[in-house]
């Protein structure tokens, strides 16, 4: 080997690519942009289906129960 190629060069022997300057970036454009929504009216909504939901598994329980008193009560005369 020769001096020359283990000796570390002052400059490197390529240069790197220049970078090219950033170039901001557009989303783009809808037709018709979604309004702006509120959590409100959604909130509203959920608490409307929860209540809804609590009803009905009242009912169905109540009616259950009902059903098991009824075959009880029949059951229980024979």
């Amino acid at each position: 080997m020769t001096t020359s190629e283990t000796e570390p060069t002052a400059e490197p022997t390529a240069r790197p690519a220049a970078v090219p300057a950033a170039v901001p970036v557009t989303p783009p454009a809808t037709p018709h942009p979604a309004p702006a929504r509120t959590t409100n009216g959604s909130e509203r909504r959920k608490e409307r289906g929860v209540v809804l939901r609590v009803l009905v598994y009242v009912v169905v329980a109540h009616l259950m129960a009902f059903y098991l008193w009824l075959m009880f009560a029949v059951l229980g005369k024979h």
